[in-house]
């Protein structure tokens, strides 16, 4: 699985890649590509703080389950 910052390096190296570019088209397209990369950082960001939350509640369902039975 890609990393956030596997993407985020792409979308650095994408925006060198638009800051170098001479043609307007070509930047535009590095800009999209940026832009679409930092999307995806965002997104597998989204996706890991969604995976600690969900296990920190089922830990803490399991913890209160335990008390509860072994009292």
């Amino acid at each position: 699985m890609a990393t956030p910052s596997f993407y985020r390096e792409r979308a650095d190296q994408a925006q060198r890649d638009a800051d170098n570019a001479s043609l307007s088209n070509v930047r535009e397209r590095h800009l999209v590509a940026r832009d679409t990369w930092a999307d995806m950082a965002d997104k597998a960001e989204g996706v890991i703080v969604a995976r600690e939350k969900n296990e920190a509640e089922k830990a803490a369902v399991a913890a209160a389950n335990t008390a509860l039975h072994a009292n």
